[in-house]
């Protein structure tokens, strides 16, 4: 139990240390790295197992309980996204298009890190895992949480190898992320000098506080949400907590009765693919019983994003980069190829399906969910439109809902495929979507324009 209480203590001091960094250091701010990131990157320079220098200082037990920590954390954060979401109200055409762009996206990322494993495999005699290439969809569009899915995922097949398979997945998150910011500041001022984005003319027109991370105005603070609980019953956040987790410990439960009675199928199933699926009834329930006035979709994604903050300094302190660097040139072509593959993807579709209604500002929203995490697509479309006076927000909002949903199962279904079968299967069925989502999105937009 102490351990527990030291090690929380020791990435919430991390992340403190990232927000003091964060605050004060121009080169952060410049380039929007969020204090997570930061303060994973000191949790990784205070790794007593890569610089033994710290041995007498920081206690190297805690770090063999921060590597399992995204893998834990993934559950909440995954069972959680059905609970509150209402994809179907006010959903449009704009909605629907940059949910397709991201599926499509998605479809590409998956299908080319798996290539990349093939070619390394097949024409390079490179040694590695069979299931690596999902990492690349993992870290860039999933994120740090995921990487801790892939890690969760891999482990639950019972191989040796899913601490490195989760380090590779955050290192691509990592570079993905910062990556994508930077890249996205680069096509905010190119667009500016353009005349492309419509509200930012100025790049110098960014405010202070959104570089340094915090607003000092009171005024000005964003709200937290709804009090939907009175705290003489119950704390808002803690009854959100609550659905949140026992949902998890139900879905723990059912898993281990399905394993332990060899249940066909169900037995196979992650935690948090049926968690979700609990989630989705639950929910079901709760509006049926007119319960949907509890729940508030702004508290449930502060409690999912605090979460999401304590799994990215985790998993950047601890990723194996001795181990990792063995497989520097498969990560390094994934990383090239997925990246610049992604942009050129978005950015194509978004002036294509987005022209004269704001195809940039939404193409910077998609690439930096697809190459980051939601909250850094949001940071771009800040940027580039400061007030969110466009309807941007809203159709990145419902769109990113409707792959938030299936961008999980897609990633667990090419793990078990790969590990059972080979990835040429993987490279064939996400080649196959990924024409199919190109097919649908371009007879959709016919379609609309004819009625």
């Amino acid at each position: 139990m102490n351990n527990f209480l030291y090690v929380v203590s020791y990435l919430s001091f991390l992340l403190l240390l990232g927000v003091l960094f964060r605050s004060k250091i121009k080169i952060f701010q410049n380039l929007f790295i969020p204090s997570s990131v930061i303060g994973g990157f000191v949790g990784l320079l205070l790794n007593p197992n890569i610089f033994p220098i710290w041995k007498n200082i920081i206690n190297i037990e805690w770090y063999s309980y921060l590597k399992v920590i995204p893998g834990i954390l993934i559950i909440p954060i995954i069972v959680s996204i059905p609970l509150g979401l209402n994809i179907t109200k006010g959903i449009k055409k704009d909605s629907i298009n940059m949910g397709l762009i991201l599926f499509i996206v998605t479809f590409f990322q998956l299908c080319i890190g798996y290539f990349v494993n093939y070619i390394y495999v097949t024409f390079f005699n490179g040694n590695i895992y069979k299931t690596f290439g999902a990492e690349l969809n993992a870290g860039f569009a999933g994120g740090h949480g995921t990487a801790g899915m892939i890690g969760r995922s891999i482990k639950e097949l019972n191989v040796d190898y899913w601490m490195l398979a989760q380090g590779i997945a955050t290192t691509i998150a990592t570079v993905g992320l910062i990556l994508g910011i930077i890249f996205g500041i680069y096509l905010i001022n190119i667009g500016c000098r353009n005349g492309v984005t419509e509200k930012l003319k100025d790049p110098s027109a960014i405010s202070e506080e959104l570089k340094k991370g915090y607003e000092k105005n009171i005024n000005k603070q964003d709200t937290f949400g709804r009090e939907t609980m009175l705290t003489t019953s119950i704390d808002t956040l803690a009854y959100h907590c609550s659905i949140v987790f026992t949902v998890c410990g139900i879905s723990i439960g059912l898993i281990s009765f399905f394993k332990i009675n060899k249940i066909p199928i169900l037995s196979k199933l992650s935690v948090w693919s049926l968690g979700m699926i609990l989630m989705f009834f639950i929910w079901n329930i709760m509006k049926k019983l007119d319960l949907e006035w509890s729940i508030d979709s702004k508290v449930k994604s502060k409690l999912t994003g605090m979460f999401t903050e304590y799994a990215i300094v985790a998993a950047i302190a601890t990723i194996p980069i001795v181990t990792i660097f063995k497989y520097i040139v498969p990560i390094l072509l994934i990383l090239i190829l997925g990246f610049f593959g992604t942009w050129k993807i978005i950015f194509i579709l978004s002036k294509r399906y987005f022209k004269n209604n704001y195809y940039y500002e939404r193409g910077l929203a998609l690439l930096g969910t697809s190459t980051g995490v939601f909250l850094t697509g949001l940071l771009l479309l800040r940027i580039c439109d400061p007030k969110l006076e466009t309807p941007v927000l809203r159709d990145y909002t419902l769109g990113f809902s409707l792959t938030a949903l299936l961008g999980p199962i897609l990633i667990g279904l090419c793990i078990t495929l790969s590990f059972q079968y080979n990835t040429g299967i993987c490279i064939i069925l996400m080649g196959i979507l990924f024409l199919i989502g190109i097919i649908i999105i371009e007879y959709f937009n016919r379609k609309m324009s004819r009625e």
